[in-house]
């Protein structure tokens, strides 16, 4: 086992004291214990990040300023009656190339998320960003993202099974792009990270991974439907998330499903996007868990 990963077993003992292993799928987890601004203080900024990463909040604006990639919105129908707007980035390769969503926090399509849909790009990936919020909730004038007053409305106002549904629609129609290949994966944060989890548990037609990235875990009893491959990244200091991850290993396990939790000591919850902060701890954790996430992409989606 890797030493930056925290054992499960240390792990049991706290899951006794948590509220939400046994969540139905109709319940919505509000992920809102970070920070949701993607501008920081001038005296934090840091200099501009490892290029092999998504870029924190700190350093977003300016990575996708100069990306040499193609990213654009786009309306995406999801239903008979609606659609969603979606940030699509194409990757700079000759061959088709595997879809990834992107699923994005309770703040809805942020700079930040965007960043994070470039990278997958630079990655080798079709990323698509859907905004599950459209229609519902638009940032303040001048603004990147929600408050969290309104991101955490929005997001309590949302129907899952239409979340579920909008989302294998997203995955459908990037699937269907000519550069596409025939197969997509899901890439969650906080909010956005149950809602990857949840949509193993609904395996639509073609999904060949779910990642999850600090969001809880799905009610036990749902997860014999799981088909794709689920991987879980997560921050040591973060209990309250940490102690759904038991209850679902072990019945995932048991039902011969794959699932694979990463404990990262020392980070905090939303280490990805403010990798300034703990300390050096959500650096550290983040530049274990891209690595992991492309490559877990790479065995079940191809290159």
């Amino acid at each position: 086992m890797p030493a930056f990963v925290r054992p499960l077993s240390a792990l049991c003992a706290a899951s006794v004291l948590a509220i939400g292993c046994t969540r139905t799928s109709q319940e919505i987890d509000i992920h809102a214990d970070h920070v949701s601004a993607t501008t920081v203080p001038t005296s934090m900024i840091m200099a501009p990040g490892d290029a092999s990463l998504p870029a924190g909040a700190s350093d977003v604006a300016a990575r996708l300023a100069r990306s040499p990639r193609h990213g654009e919105y786009v309306m995406i129908r999801t239903g008979p009656s609606d659609s969603v707007r979606a940030w699509v980035v194409y990757p700079e390769r000759a061959t088709k190339a595997p879809v990834v969503v992107d699923v994005h926090e309770i703040f809805g399509l942020s700079t930040w998320v965007r960043g994070v849909a470039d990278q997958l790009a630079a990655d080798g990936y079709i990323a698509v960003a859907p905004d599950l919020l459209t229609g519902r909730a638009t940032p303040d004038a001048g603004a990147d993202t929600l408050t969290q007053a309104v991101a955490t409305a929005a997001i309590r106002a949302l129907d899952m099974p239409t979340v579920q549904r909008q989302l294998a629609a997203v995955g459908a129609w990037g699937m269907a792009l000519p550069a596409a290949e025939q197969r997509y994966g899901t890439v969650g944060f906080c909010w956005g990270g149950g809602t990857s989890f949840a949509h193993a548990v609904a395996s639509p037609r073609g999904l060949g991974a779910a990642v999850v990235y600090y969001g809880t875990s799905p009610a036990t009893a749902s997860l014999a439907s799981v088909r794709a491959p689920v991987l879980g990244l997560y921050a040591g200091d973060d209990a309250r998330v940490d102690a759904t991850i038991p209850p679902a290993d072990s019945a995932m396990r048991a039902l011969g499903k794959t699932f694979q939790p990463h404990i990262f000591a020392g980070a905090g919850h939303g280490f990805l996007r403010q990798q300034d902060g703990k300390n050096g701890a959500n650096l550290a954790a983040s530049r274990q868990a891209w690595p992991l996430t492309i490559g877990f992409f790479r065995t079940h989606l191809g290159r």
